[in-house]
């Protein structure tokens, strides 16, 4: 079940990526791709870290498929 809660987990993004993306080809709807994963995480929890742009961007992009489908 996709939630509309803000996405802040890796394997939780991924899953909702995949599940929408299967669930727009089986409806014949082109989604956009997913944003990518951030590829400069230092790793050290700094303030405004890639991953929490990352997070934002995939929830933005998950609350704009689930209005596609």
């Amino acid at each position: 079940m996709i939630d509309d809660t803000p996405l802040t987990d890796r394997e939780v993004a991924l899953a909702t990526f995949n599940a929408l993306l299967q669930r727009a080809q089986a409806k014949g709807v082109a989604l956009r791709a997913p944003p990518p994963e951030p590829t400069t995480c230092c790793g050290r929890g700094c303030n405004g870290c890639v991953w929490e742009g990352f997070y934002e961007a995939a929830t933005w992009w998950r609350d704009e498929a689930l209005l596609s489908l």
